[in-house]
């Protein structure tokens, strides 16, 4: 099936940040968690050596729900199209989960709703890269993923800087429920809430799908949406699946290894190197929260930047080469944060950070989508996403078995271990073959 059979448009400027707009909202939400989820664990009484394993719902309901649903979206026939239907359904169970989940009155509740969660922001996330790649022209696909990058950024600047917003707007940071959780987060979670249906919603309704073409209905018909032949269809693309994709799975081991370590123990290495402190409870560990909402803020702001920055860059020397340099930068600024003790320094290598995070949000879904088959797009971005969430669950089952013995208790070796595990990622990233 050609792309030129399916006469795609190119787009304005305009449609393309209306066409990414949904991205927003959905990437507000993962600010909240990454930013607050540790936080509301640590308040509820989690123990500091458990963590990640409270994170599995990230790496589990994506390796479950990503590739089933992006099968299903390539054999979906509806009047709304084969994408809408699921970021219809995932933004409206994911508003309902960020409403209740600043409420949780136990560690078992926010856990429970954190898995919900996840499984919805999985049911939207796929089937719209799928969308973004159906949409666009092979010239446009790299504006357009960066374009996602860029409101990733701008999206979890806000989401992480919520808190320090709300209380500049008058609200007492120290105030909290009856379960410790601050009045400030319960405001950021229920913004999130507003903003995952409405963005979305303005996204699919103003930038429709294209029409599918007699021969795509046909196909589509012809490999009807069944258990079976859905998850036959995962493993024939796996088994299929083009070498470029296959020679990404080292550096992704490594790159998000190291990225869920960053974003679970920031804030207690923070505490402990800024702070001085390991309690929860103390005002220190609230200033610890704080200060990451500002600097996560910082550099996703720099993210929102850098995506529109890397899309001439990209051009001119592919994403592969960006890519390497990104994560490269975003390793060394995070081996330097342990030493830093100043708040107002931390700023510096979040510039890397940030730069990161907008290369990891893009360059690698160019790569991903100029390798594959166009009518298997939902498939193999879902199986694409497992190699995010494979090394996720990995790093949630492994960390607490040597987070004691070999890094010492302290979260800011986990850091040091994020750093180093980005730069190996970038090393690995020098062996993709990219396709033209």
């Amino acid at each position: 099936m050609s792309e030129q059979a399916i006469q795609k448009p190119i787009l304005s400027i305009t449609n393309l940040a209306q066409m990414n707009l949904g991205f927003f909202g959905l990437q507000f939400s993962f600010g909240l968690q990454q930013s607050n989820m540790g936080p509301i664990y640590n308040y509820l009484g989690a123990e500091e050596s458990t963590l990640p394993l409270l994170f599995l719902a990230g790496p589990v309901t994506g390796l479950i729900v990503q590739p089933i649903v992006g099968a299903m979206s390539d054999r979906t026939l509806s009047k709304y199209g084969r994408r809408t239907p699921y970021f219809l359904i995932g933004a409206l169970l994911c508003s309902i989960c960020l409403l209740l989940m600043p409420l949780s009155a136990a560690l078992w509740m926010a856990v429970s709703l954190l898995w919900i969660l996840d499984a919805a922001n999985n049911i939207t996330m796929e089937p719209y890269r799928a969308y973004v790649s159906d949409r666009l022209v092979t010239q446009q696909q790299p504006a357009g993923f960066l374009m996602q990058a860029s409101f990733t950024g701008l999206a979890q600047t806000l989401a992480y800087l919520a808190p320090v917003i709300f209380v500049a707007l008058g609200m007492n940071k120290d105030a909290v429920d009856a379960n410790g959780i601050p009045h400030i987060a319960h405001a950021a979670f229920y913004t999130g809430a507003f903003l995952s249906i409405t963005t979305i919603a303005w996204s699919v309704f103003r930038i429709r799908e294209l029409p599918l073409s007699e021969a795509q209905i046909k196909h589509i018909r012809a490999n009807p949406l069944t258990p079976k032949a859905t998850i036959l269809e995962i493993w024939n693309a796996i088994r299929d699946m083009p070498l470029t994709m296959r020679q990404l799975g080292l550096m992704m081991l490594f790159q998000w290894y190291g990225m869920f370590c960053y974003w679970q123990y920031i804030v207690n290495a923070l505490a402990r190197g800024v702070f001085d402190t390991t309690d929860a409870a103390s005002q220190g560990y609230r200033d610890a929260a704080l200060l990451n909402g500002q600097i996560g803020g910082f550099y996703n702001f720099v993210a929102f930047l850098a995506g529109f920055a890397l899309i001439p860059f990209s051009r001119r020397f592919g994403p592969k080469i960006m890519h390497v340099v990104s994560i490269g930068l975003a390793g060394i600024a995070m081996l330097t944060l342990p030493y830093i003790e100043n708040p107002a320094l931390l700023f510096i290598p979040m510039v890397g950070i940030g730069l990161g995070w907008a290369s990891i949000m893009g360059n690698p879904y160019v790569i991903v989508a100029r390798s594959i088959p166009p009518e298997r797009t939902g498939v193999y971005m879902g199986i694409f996403n497992m190699m995010i969430v494979i090394p996720m669950l990995i790093q949630t089952v492994t960390l607490p078995f040597f987070y004691d013995s070999l890094l010492g208790g302290n979260p800011q070796n986990v850091i040091m271990l994020a750093g180093s595990f980005l730069l190996i990622a970038a090393i690995f990233m020098t062996r993709v073959r990219e396709q033209a």
